[in-house]
């Protein structure tokens, strides 16, 4: 801790000539430099003037931090790091500082001998606590010198921990891990190529309105800090400002200098968590926007996943797996236990000491569970255990419950099972078991205390489940505001008590870790609330009761779980998980949702939601509905699995749902309908899914006008289903006899006379035809362009309706009933490249 107070500032008083030697003799002989992303420690630094390194206040990293930046030194203490630049340009350096004066102070940053500006440095909580500021570099190609200085204007009295520089890369953006064009974009950027000289198809322009924003998915494989080259070009000499938000949290104002019209870039650290995080870049208040977006360079992130969810775990499934016990399935029959299994197969242990064990191919510290045990006679569900081992010592038993499974009757279905046709067998589990090294042999096993007549296990998914997060700056703690986790108690009076108290004083609500219970909505307008992690926050309902209700406004939901209690499905009375208006640009980010009615519900005049990183299991209706005129938004970068209606739809009742996307998703198992659908609206995409194992009533990819009653509006823009790819997808509607396609384009309730457009699409395994076009009405601007269909239960192509198609490309293969089937007046215009039909 520096030794005096700051003294009134004093006019400018030249360097010292020993830093400027200093200087001139780290630049001569080459000291050693540092390269992009190093993390270059203050007390190994070249220190002058009076700063010394330290270690009474801890916090640091390294071995300790610099002080000695007092008044007694003002005017030449410094600190001088080398940093290598592998080309000239624009990019930056992190500073790590304590400051516990109450006081935001200041340092002069030198670059290669010249002043380059002052650093403010924003006072901290006390001298143990640290945080970073960012500071605009310019760099020259080769050796650089960073000097951070107590000038004579400076306030100093500051403790220096680290610099890490994020100096640009080399050819100016020649290649980009993550295209604008390719990211989520709202609140004003559009797509445009009027300008030359962009990667990609194209970059993002009008930023200049508050609240525009560009947010890309990026992978990592370990919690560390990167270099992002934001790539980018102004029209004119003045330079540009913009926020540079990572997962939820706004890191810092981005300076863009002016470019003249020319693209260029500029560097800046992103620290990432291991696995996906959000990296936005968002027109804030005091930013100007003004400048165009071609995309960020992330050389040492690690790539998504070219189609469906980036996730952050590893499957096992059980038949794959070593067992002494018996494997059901592949059946994929209604109401047979395999047809709701993954792959349409589970392992099924019905006797003492059978078991099914799974080596990890990874490290893991936390699983889940997809299980089946039989239902109580009465429909309420039976509590069992279930004996986990590791390596072959009993690590602890599972608690296991039919509660959440097992409907009966007839569609919404109950819980009585005289109603009989039981289906919805499986549910899951999730527990954190210890850290375990890949090679580790789990296994689970039927143990005589195992009471459950019997145990069928699906699968099961392993991960590293991270500590729990800390409340990053800008949020309040609810347990300051009288709300108490963990104590059985309902939290509902009070989380909304609390939430209204966060946004009356400008900040976000903290949900710490722990469980809070609630019995009805919390309502959220223009607020933030998060979490300290999906693995930690827990967000409980009651009685198919509770969850966030938006009434508008810009919010977030982010890293929490809310854990429903749903048991069947109650379209009038029960809660959906996170429904309403979320106004313009909000996000809900790594949100895990189960046992609710629905996982999202989303309604007009909602514009610009992302919805990413969600694992939404076993509601008992929709996972995800766009519903009802909301537009621009997306759900993306999530996992859906076990629902009891459509996975991911968008429904446009009364008012049109437009340029709305689902994109890299993984979508298994819903137990009625389809893994993705579209009734109605314009401008709507599926795009780069894995879509997989539907059950009844069912189609992989439906675009349609059906009428549920009431109908959807009739289609009134393109849609497009593009680079999915589609397993075990189709069903049978044992209500109507017929047979569902893998995409199955139904003209019911209206005409379909605008643009649909499938593309690169794989369809493989369909249990009936790989497309279908049917009924009544007409189906007139079709183009299939691309796409393989790779053995089928009935044909490749089925169609039975009016309209017309171009089909260009498309290859059948492998099909029970012939390549196509063609009737009700269809016309179809053959491209090049199709075979097999």
């Amino acid at each position: 801790m520096p030794e005096n107070t700051p003294a009134r500032p004093r006019s400018l008083l030249l360097v010292p000539g020993l830093l400027l030697s200093l200087l001139a003799a780290l630049l001569l002989y080459g000291a050693p430099a540092a390269h992009a992303a190093d993390v270059l420690q203050a007390e190994s630094a070249a220190l002058s003037g009076g700063t010394k390194a330290e270690s009474e206040h801890p916090g640091y990293t390294g071995t300790g931090y610099v002080g000695g930046y007092t008044d007694g030194n003002k005017g030449s203490a410094s600190t001088s790091f080398t940093v290598s630049s592998p080309t000239a340009g624009s990019g930056s350096a992190r500073i790590r500082y304590a400051n516990g004066t109450t006081a935001t102070m200041t340092l002069s940053l030198y670059v290669n001998g010249t002043r380059a500006g002052r650093v403010s440095l924003p006072a901290t909580a006390n001298w143990s606590t640290w945080s970073t500021v960012e500071a605009p570099v310019d760099y020259r190609q080769g050796a650089n010198t960073l000097a951070l200085t107590f000038a004579a204007d400076d306030s100093g009295n500051i403790n220096l921990d680290s610099l890490t520089p994020a100096p640009p890369s080399a050819g100016g953006g020649g290649s980009l891990t993550h295209e604008a064009e390719e990211a989520f974009f709202s609140g004003g950027p559009e797509k445009s190529t009027s300008v030359s000289g962009y990667q990609g198809s194209g970059y993002l322009d009008r930023f200049s309105t508050h609240g525009s924003r560009a947010v890309f998915s990026v992978t990592s494989a370990a919690a560390t800090e990167h270099t992002a080259q934001i790539r980018y070009r102004t029209p004119d000499a003045g330079q540009a400002t913009v926020s540079l938000t990572v997962n939820g949290t706004r890191l810092r104002q981005l300076t863009l200098p002016g470019t003249s019209g020319s693209w260029q870039t500029l560097s800046t650290g992103v620290p990432l968590r291991a696995g996906l995080n959000t990296v936005t870049l968002r027109t804030e208040s005091g930013d100007n926007g003004g400048f165009q977006l071609d995309g960020l360079d992330l050389p040492t992130a690690a790539a998504n996943a070219s189609r469906g969810a980036s996730l952050p775990y590893t499957s096992y499934e059980a038949e794959s797996a070593t067992t002494n016990a018996s494997t059901i399935g592949p059946d994929r029959t209604y109401l047979q236990v395999p047809s709701e299994a993954s792959g349409r197969k589970a392992v099924v242990l019905d006797a003492t000491g059978e078991y099914v064990e799974f080596t990890l191919t990874k490290p893991a510290n936390a699983l889940t569970l997809r299980y089946s045990i039989p239902d109580s006679a009465d429909g309420t569900g039976i509590d069992r255990p279930l004996s986990l081992y590791a390596n072959g010592t009993h690590l602890r038993d599972l608690d296991l419950t039919s509660r959440y499974s097992w409907v009966y009757g007839a569609y919404p279905y109950n819980n009585d099972p005289s109603g009989g046709s039981p289906h919805r067998f499986f549910d899951e589990t999730r527990t954190v078991i210890g850290d375990f090294p890949a090679g580790t042999k789990l296994r689970l096993q039927k143990d005589a205390g195992d009471t459950a007549p019997s145990y069928t296990v699906d699968l099961i998914e392993t991960e590293t489940a991270p500590a729990a997060y800390a409340m990053p700056a800008g949020y309040v703690s609810a347990t300051g505001l009288g709300v108490t986790p963990d104590d059985g108690g309902d939290d509902t009076s009070a989380l909304n008590s609390a939430v209204n108290t966060a946004k009356s004083q400008g900040k976000g609500l903290w949900l710490p870790k722990g469980t809070y219970n609630i019995s009805d909505h919390i309502n959220l307008s223009s607020v933030a609330v998060r979490g300290a992690g999906e693995w930690h926050t827990v967000v409980r309902g009651k009685d198919n009761k509770g969850g966030f209700f938006g009434r508008g406004g810009t919010s977030t939901i982010q890293d929490l779980m809310f854990a429903g209690d749903a048991t069947h499905r109650d379209d009038a009375g029960g809660h959906t998980a996170i429904e309403g208006d979320f106004g313009s640009g909000s996000t809900v980010q790594n949100v895990w949702i189960e046992h609710a009615k629905v996982g999202l519900w989303i309604d007009a005049p909602t514009d610009g939601l992302l919805a990413t990183g969600l694992r939404i299991r076993d509601t008992f209706a929709d996972g995800v509905n766009l519903h009802k005129g909301t537009k621009n938004s997306e759900v993306s970068q999530s996992s859906v699995r076990g629902t009891g209606d459509d996975g991911l739809a968008m429904f446009s009742e009364q008012q049109a749902v437009t340029d709305c996307a689902f994109r890299f998703n993984t979508v298994q198992l819903p137990m009625l309908a389809n893994t993705a659908a579209v009734y109605g609206g314009s401008g709507n995409r599926v795009e780069d899914n894995l879509l997989s194992d539907t059950v009844n009533a069912s189609a992989g990819v439906a675009i349609s006008t059906r009428n549920f009653p009431p109908a959807p509006l009739p289609f009134s823009g393109p849609t497009i289903v593009a680079r999915n790819t589609l397993e075990r997808t189709g069903g049978y509607e044992p209500n109507w006899q017929s047979k569902f396609g893998a995409i199955w384009i139904y003209a019911d309730h209206s005409d379909i006379t605008t643009p649909v457009r499938i593309e690169n699409n794989d369809i493989l395994d369909s249990t009936y035809s790989g497309l279908l076009v049917s009924w009544q009405k007409s189906v007139g601007d079709l183009t299939v362009e691309d796409t393989r269909i790779e053995k089928t239960g009935a044909y490749g192509i089925e169609i039975n309706a009016a309209g017309a198609g171009t089909f260009s490309g498309v290859t059948v293969t492998g099909t029970k009933d012939g390549g196509l089937s063609l009737a009700g007046g269809f016309q179809i215009t053959r491209g090049s490249g199709n075979s097999g039909w």
